[in-house]
């Protein structure tokens, strides 16, 4: 025990510096975990407060749970949910790797900063506003892509009422949103390594693929697999703006952009079931923790110095 404050002492500063990121955890990570008992009940509102509400709602045990698999959206909603994110996380993966790669190559510094500093900028964009510029290039009688076309004689597109568009559009939209921050991330790892790997290889001959191929790539290639499982852990979960903001929750869309996220938002608004939507909540954390609990093994099994933990 003594041993134990003594520590704490000598780091103080450095525990301080850290105190607030860990009191917000706490306050909106931990402390809502308590919470998750109103997926287990019916939840009513008690006169008496909050605490009272939860405590006095009647316990139903599984019952919210049957909300999100007896529904006919079911399969859509959960083949929607996982194939969108395998495809985000894959081409989310190429493309951030490929960009950070190209702005490391890049001679003139002041402009790579330009290009990080304009791909950034999505990043902070919050999809509400994002909806307004697809909007602008979709919109059925002013939008830019049906002038487009209207130069070249060709019908105008309904793209709010046409399902099969959507998938594209959606990918390309969370691509042009995240592409900027996750090359950042990466090319944080390329510029940390040493460059005397790169000498060597130059003097024994190789090209600059070779080079990308045989230094650059395994070098990050730890960085890529830790986010990657991370991802995993996310995949029962959507960003929930981008499914719903931008196709503008147009109902003829549903069976390309209804995912888990979106389909509990619209029962909770249509029926005020929280018990249901925490039952949801609880669900994709328990499947995302078995999945990166599992993609951890795997890649430990495969490579032990790569694994998360």
């Amino acid at each position: 025990m003594k041993g134990m404050l003594s520590d704490l002492y000598k780091n103080r500063i450095w525990l301080l510096m850290v105190l607030p990121g860990t009191i917000w955890l706490l306050l909106f990570s931990y402390l809502p975990m308590f919470g998750q008992v109103l997926a287990f009940k019916k939840f009513r509102i008690d006169p008496d407060g909050f605490f009272a509400s939860v405590i006095n709602s009647e316990w139903v045990g599984w019952d919210n749970f049957k909300y999100l698999f007896t529904s006919d959206d079911a399969f859509i909603i959960t083949r929607n949910t996982i194939l969108y994110n395998l495809v985000f996380i894959i081409l989310g993966l190429v493309a951030a790797v490929a960009t950070a790669i190209l702005l490391s190559e890049l001679v003139n510094k002041k402009l790579s900063k330009f290009y990080q500093t304009g791909m950034l900028f999505p990043h902070f964009i919050s999809w509400v506003i994002g909806s307004y510029f697809v909007f602008t290039f979709l919109s059925a009688d002013r939008g830019l892509l049906n002038n487009v076309l209207g130069w070249f004689h060709i019908d105008p597109i309904s793209w709010y009422s046409e399902p099969k568009y959507w998938p594209f559009i959606l990918v390309f939209m969370s691509l042009w949103k995240g592409i900027g921050y996750g090359s950042i991330v990466y090319l944080a790892a390329i510029v940390g390594i040493d460059k005397t790997y790169y000498e060597a290889a130059m003097i024994d001959g190789a090209t600059k693929w070779q080079q990308i191929k045989h230094v650059t790539l395994p070098m990050i290639k730890p960085l890529m697999i830790i986010l990657t499982i991370m991802n995993i852990g996310r995949i029962f979960n959507s960003d929930f703006g981008l499914f719903y903001q931008v196709p503008r929750d147009a109902g003829a869309l549903y069976p390309v952009t209804n995912v888990i996220d979106t389909f509990v938002y619209r029962g909770l608004m249509t029926l005020g079931d929280i018990g249901m939507s925490t039952a949801a909540g609880l669900y994709q954390s328990a499947v995302g923790f078995v999945l990166v609990i599992i993609t951890n093994y795997i890649v430990r099994k495969i490579d032990e110095e790569s694994a998360l933990f």
